[in-house]
């Protein structure tokens, strides 16, 4: 019987050493994909909802991270409830019920339902103007604001940052028919009304067509005796500053007045939904 080969024995060392020295190298690109993918989670959750970069990182403390996170925040979801009005900004509310409902739980979920007290009231008149005018209206708001933090941006939009701004959906009707609360897209954006443009293409831009997508949207039509009605009463009301609406819409409903205007090529469309700032 012959003992181990020292060339094997040799080559085995080799091995083993050159393993050894590519656990230091492995162990740190493991950890700095770790670092990575926690400060995108971070940097994400925070500019959709405010508060969910605080929760991802105190759940980095739990072995059951996801129960972690969901947990705390919850917390904090509910601390800005009770916690923004005392900053000043108050929720829009949640519940679907009356003439002013949130389109979304994502939106609520997300905390993007917050306003000042005095926007609020806005809303809050204008539907029950509409109630007064066109019983059965239902007022939908879309994105508003955070709960925290004036300068702090409500991402995509370039200037919901205060409390102070909120997108409202179009009314629409089918056949004649008014569709209390509908929307063409489930999230009321994205669903353009169709009209001419003078909007160059640009780079970078918040001006995006998405034309793939408006095939798939509901073939609601404007309701344009509601939208004239609303617009006439907010253009009106002193609380109110501006309005964004595209020129093309302004002009097929018959509207024009100095708070009433064209948001610029590089910022959000705005023939899907409406947006209101004092």
């Amino acid at each position: 019987m012959h003992g181990p080969d020292p060339g094997d024995f040799a080559l085995d060392m080799i091995r083993r050493q050159g393993q050894s020295a590519l656990e230091p190298a492995e162990k740190t690109i493991d950890l700095v994909i770790r670092l990575l993918f926690h400060l995108v989670a971070v940097a994400l959750l925070t500019a959709v909802t405010q508060v969910g970069g605080i929760a991802w990182l105190g759940s980095l403390w739990f072995r059951w991270r996801l129960v972690a996170f969901a947990g705390l925040y919850l917390c904090l979801h509910l601390a800005a409830q009770h916690g923004a009005p005392l900053m000043g900004r108050v929720p829009l509310p949640c519940d679907g019920d009356g003439p002013v409902q949130v389109k979304s739980l994502f939106y609520c979920a997300a905390n993007r339902n917050f306003v000042t007290p005095e926007l609020r009231d806005v809303i809050a008149d204008l539907a029950n103007h509409m109630q007064r005018t066109h019983p059965g209206t239902v007022r939908v708001v879309l994105d508003a604001g955070f709960p925290f933090a004036n300068g702090f941006p409500l991402l995509p939009h370039l200037s919901h940052d205060d409390g102070q701004k909120a997108d409202i959906a179009f009314w629409y009707q089918q056949d004649g028919t008014y569709l209390p609360g509908a929307t063409r897209s489930p999230l009321g954006y994205f669903a353009f009304e169709p009209g001419v443009t003078d909007c160059p293409a640009a780079f970078p831009t918040l001006r995006w067509d998405l034309a793939y997508l408006q095939p798939l949207w509901r073939a609601y039509g404007l309701d344009q005796g509601r939208m004239r009605s609303a617009l006439r009463w907010l253009l009106v009301d002193p609380r109110v500053g501006k309005l964004f609406l595209e020129p093309h819409l302004q002009q097929s409903l018959g509207i024009t007045h100095p708070k009433l205007r064209f948001q610029g090529c590089r910022a959000a469309r705005h023939d899907d939904h409406l947006h209101i700032e004092l």
